[in-house]
């Protein structure tokens, strides 16, 4: 197996595991396209905001299930179920990694995937082919410091572990929910700019600037009132390496406000390009 790619994914709203949009099809395609370019991976290692923790935490069981962790939407979302093998093994594995490199972590036995975690691949493995281990995000851990945890897991890549950040690349509800019928919006000027800036700075691979973000990026307290969807845009990202352009391999807004991107990282991504 050639050395996997790293991603960033938005999951956005839980709807994306049954409503039909861009984002949904382009990841109905992905698991597919991975297989075809790189193999099946091992393991899938993801990262999603909806399971925070005060430091790195692995979780550690063998088997998984959905957590329906949200409220307020239509009863089909919680008949979706998405069972899969978890890799204790691997998850001992990762914490051992990150705690070499500086980053105390625990793996426990433990299990549920978050949506942010099930969503996504319920849509890229339907019959939850791949093992799964959650990591958990620490949310007030700076870009800088969730780069470094990717850092530490980036050989894995070259082990058939795909590491998925999970998260949404803008995530204002508050404004979302109140267009939610709008399917068809055009994209604010606001969303626009923040998209260009770090598709622009993640081409030129200006990490600093990324990593400063929250003061650097056009409008960025508006698309993230609270950056815990985008973090894990940094732990992908840092797995893939710093001489590693971002490459976006999805773009999609709904309702002209939630981001839909997707990203790949490291030397592989260009495979993934569409």
């Amino acid at each position: 197996m050639n050395v996997l790619p790293t991603l960033y994914l938005s999951h956005g709203s839980p709807m994306i595991a049954i409503e039909r949009s861009p984002a949904s099809d382009f990841l109905d395609g992905l698991g597919a396209r991975i297989e075809r370019e790189f193999g099946r991976p091992r393991a899938a290692l993801v990262v999603s905001p909806h399971t925070a923790t005060r430091r790195p935490v692995v979780l550690a069981e063998r088997k998984h299930g959905a957590i329906h962790d949200f409220g307020g939407f239509p009863a089909e979302l919680y008949e979706q179920q998405y069972d899969a093998q978890g890799d204790p093994q691997l998850a001992v594995d990762v914490a051992r990694r990150l705690t070499e490199a500086g980053i105390a972590t625990e793996a426990v036995a433990a299990g549920g995937l978050d949506h942010g975690i099930w969503t996504l691949l319920k849509r890229m493995w339907p019959a939850a082919e791949v093992p799964v281990v959650p990591l958990s995000l620490v949310p007030n851990w700076t870009p800088r410091q969730q780069w470094a945890i990717g850092a530490a897991l980036a050989p894995l890549a070259a082990e058939g572990v795909l590491i998925i950040g999970s998260g949404a690349m803008t995530h204002n509800l508050r404004r979302f929910f109140g267009h939610r019928g709008a399917v068809e919006r055009s994209v604010e000027p606001d969303v626009a700019a923040f998209r260009d800036w770090v598709v622009e700075r993640g081409a030129a691979r200006d990490w600093e600037a990324l990593w400063d973000y929250r003061r650097q990026a056009p409008h960025a307290a508006e698309q993230h009132p609270t950056d815990e969807h985008w973090l894990p845009f940094y732990v992908a990202a840092g797995a893939g390496g710093a001489d590693h352009a971002a490459l976006r391999i999805h773009d999609s807004v709904d309702a002209g406000l939630l981001a839909m991107d997707g990203f790949a990282f490291g030397p592989a991504a260009t495979q993934l390009a569409a």
